[in-house]
This record gives C-alpha cells, sequence and structure tokens, in this order.
C-alpha cells in the first residue's frame, strides 16, 4: 500500500513537473513585442525611487530616467506599459507601494479615454510577468473583456497550448529566463527617425468626454497617494493634432478636476517648440510617438520642474546611488550608441 502511495506521488509530481515545463515553453516571450517584458523589469530595480511614472507608451517612451538622474540627480523609474489602461496603473501603482515610497507619482493622463477593457492582448502585457499578488488579482479581474477567463491568468498552458505548433527559437532560449536590460529603468529606447508626414490635423470634437469609470479610478489613484504620503502630478506628454490627440474638452475635464483635487497637472503640448522638439527629427513613427531624441528633450523639461516646483531632491551627494545610478547611465549611453551604429 505504502509502495502506491508513493509511486501515485511520484506520478503526481513528474505530471506537475512536466505541465510546468510545458507552459513556460509555450508561454509569450516578448521577444518582438519587448512592451511585454517591461512589467517584469521592475523588480530587479525595485526601491529607492524618488519618482514613479505610469501610463501607456507616452510614458515609457518619453521619459527618460537616466536624463533625470544625470541632469538633476533625479531617481525614477517607468511603470508603463502598452495601451496601459488607467485600472492598469492603479493596480501596478498599488504593488509598487509595497516595495518603494516614492516622493510623488507622475501619470500620463492619455488611457483616461478608455472606459472599459479594451484588449486581451494589452492586459497580457500588463499581468503575464506581474508577480503574484493581491493587486494582480484585482488588476485582471477589472481587465478581463468578455472572452477572457481568470483561470487561464493562473494557468497560462489553458490558453497558450496551441503554440506549441508554433514554437520558434527565442521559446527555447527563453525558456527558463527572461531577456535582461529590455529597458533603460522603464524607459524603451528607439533611436530610429521616420518623420511625421504633411497632412490635416485633427479638428473634430471628441465623441464623447472623458468617461466617469476611468475618472473613478483616478480617484482611487489620487486616495492611494495620499494614503502613501505620495503626490500625485498629472501629465500628458507632447503629441501633436495628426497623431494621437488630445483634446480641449479632454483638457478641460482634467484641469477642473486638478484644481478641484488641489492637484498639478501639466499639459505638455503647447511647449513641444519650447523644448525643441521636432516632428521631422524626433519621432520614430512618423509622429506618433517619441524617439530616443525627443524624449531626452521633453525629460529635460519635465526634469526642471519636478526640481524646481516639487522638490525632488539630487541625489548626487550619495555615494552608493551615485554609483548605481551612474552606472545605469553608462549602460543608457552605450546602448544609445549601440541602437544609432545598428541603424547607420
Amino acid at each position: 500500500m505504502k509502495k502506491k502511495i508513493l509511486v501515485s506521488i511520484a506520478a503526481l509530481l513528474l505530471l506537475v513537473l512536466t505541465l510546468g515545463l510545458l507552459q513556460a515553453l509555450v508561454v509569450p516571450k516578448y521577444i518582438t513585442n519587448p512592451e511585454g517584458l517591461l512589467t517584469g523589469e521592475y523588480y530587479a530595480d525595485a526601491g529607492g525611487h524618488d519618482v514613479i511614472f505610469v501610463g501607456d507608451c507616452e510614458a515609457y517612451e518619453s521619459v527618460v530616467p537616466s536624463v533625470l538622474w544625470k541632469e538633476y540627480g533625479i531617481t525614477s523609474y517607468v511603470r508603463g506599459g502598452a495601451q496601459q489602461l488607467v485600472w492598469h496603473s492603479y493596480y501596478l501603482l498599488e504593488e509598487t507601494f509595497k516595495y518603494e515610497s516614492p516622493k510623488a507619482v507622475v501619470f500620463n493622463v492619455y488611457a483616461l479615454k478608455y472606459g472599459e477593457p479594451q484588449s486581451e492582448a494589452y492586459n497580457r502585457m500588463t499581468f503575464d510577468n506581474m508577480k503574484w499578488s493581491g493587486a494582480k488579482v484585482k488588476g485582471i479581474v477589472a481587465s478581463m473583456t468578455e472572452d477572457e477567463s481568470f483561470i487561464e491568468y493562473v494557468f497560462p498552458l489553458l490558453r497558450y497550448h496551441s503554440r506549441i505548433t508554433e514554437l520558434e527559437k527565442d521559446d527555447f532560449k527563453y525558456w527558463f529566463k527572461s531577456p535582461e536590460d529590455v529597458s533603460d529603468n522603464g524607459y524603451l529606447m528607439k533611436t530610429g527617425v521616420r518623420p511625421m508626414p504633411e497632412s490635416d490635423p485633427i479638428t473634430d470634437p471628441p465623441e464623447e468626454l472623458l468617461p466617469d469609470s476611468s475618472l473613478e479610478y483616478l480617484d482611487k489613484m489620487r486616495e492611494l497617494c495620499k494614503e502613501n504620503g505620495c503626490e500625485l502630478i498629472l501629465m500628458k506628454a507632447p503629441t501633436n493634432p495628426r497623431g494621437y490627440w488630445w483634446y480641449d474638452e479632454w483638457d478641460k475635464q482634467i484641469t477642473e478636476y486638478a484644481n478641484e483635487h488641489s492637484l498639478s497637472y501639466y499639459n505638455f503640448i503647447p511647449y513641444a517648440n519650447e523644448m525643441g522638439i521636432d516632428w521631422q527629427t524626433d519621432t520614430y513613427d512618423e509622429g506618433l510617438h517619441l524617439n530616443v531624441y525627443g524624449a531626452e528633450k521633453f525629460t529635460s523639461f519635465l526634469g526642471a520642474l519636478l526640481s524646481e516646483s516639487h522638490a525632488i531632491p539630487s541625489h548626487k551627494d550619495d555615494a552608493d546611488t551615485l554609483s548605481r545610478w551612474n552606472t545605469y547611465l553608462e549602460e543608457y549611453e552605450n546602448k544609445k550608441k549601440q541602437m544609432e551604429d545598428t541603424d547607420k
């Protein structure tokens, strides 16, 4: 009897091990879509940041923490993600406060235009590599589309088993590990240049105002920051009237919200020229997003505000922080040069 029990236990363990190995093999590795790796990269560097940025592509492709460090001595991290909706940002932020106590959180407001879940693919990019916690559970539940199932997040093999016939070399290469240093403290670098073409700007008014459901999560974010003794700052990254546009009606809503709750809100669109942003040279995708040259200009402008108007301190007199962040800066500059050489 005892032998049968031991055999059964061994068989069960073997089955669990086999399923675990198979699951690790078939889940997406996000090599060609590195946005799916951004959430998981945070944990290696969690802690010690005075500023945390949350938001969609306008956050992780516009804010360069290495520039904030180089020019202002500010320590920061971008917890952004592809089409990161406001509830994604909220639950990532809830998790972040378990790891550190930033002085300020900066939220890019563009995603407030969405009032309901949008896409399983983008949900997965946010949550697949997030560590399990109450924040992750609540985030998944809040984000799932009608066709999604929570159990498939718990056991991704149920969702991705069909990939067994579509496996590529990278699935085996990264079977037991993820690519390292995809981002620079959450910033996803692009060095390519594709100028914005001539076209008519967007002039039609929005179909609707920012939905109540997204503003309710903004309320939750504001309360969360307050509970953690952290200032919430709202921003709209610089964009142009031929790309993702931010309507005057939406801007008025956020301005009124910020005034009502004594928050700072910065719409950086009107200041693009002052920053020196040129949509012929500072975009990698015809004006939709900033490349590294535009992001550096924007970050320099933003850093002055954080330093002078929000009293975010410089840590360049702290030896340990100086050594750590100078290493990050060197890695950033080396990566930039390598990518530029590849683009030639």
